[in-house]
């Protein structure tokens, strides 16, 4: 995948092999993230390994699309529990506090953030 500058006009398509990108730390477990930083996307697409020590966090402009993989638990929103199983989705606002829990085994989702995510705008509570 080639990085474009601002200057360059958006490119017509856009592919990621997410299994080849790095993997990165993020308050969920792991991440490879996809589109983030590339001219003209509206969003940008997360494969995400939970770890059972995922911490609750918000965004102050981000929306969040959860799409459950693999592995069963719950949802953390706000302090809520709510069950979730692979094919369950869940969309998740600004300033919703949230954080996916293991119930056992692993659990992977594939996260879609609009607009593409941006590492600023990810909050932890003290």
């Amino acid at each position: 995948m080639s990085q474009q500058t601002t200057t360059d006009p958006p490119a017509p398509f856009l592919m990621a092999d997410l299994a080849a990108l790095p993997s990165v730390p993020c308050p969920c477990g792991t991440s490879r993230r996809a589109f983030v930083g590339e001219n003209g996307a509206p969003c940008s697409i997360h494969r995400v390994e939970i770890s059972r020590d995922a911490r609750p966090h918000y965004h102050k402009q981000l929306t969040e699309i959860y799409y459950f993989l693999e592995g069963e638990g719950y949802l953390e929103l706000d302090g809520a529990l709510h069950p979730v199983r692979p094919g369950m989705a869940a969309l998740i606002r600004p300033g919703t506090r949230h954080r996916a829990v293991v119930r056992s085994g692993t659990m992977t989702i594939l996260n879609v953030v609009a607009p593409p995510f941006d590492p600023r705008d990810e909050w932890l509570d003290p």
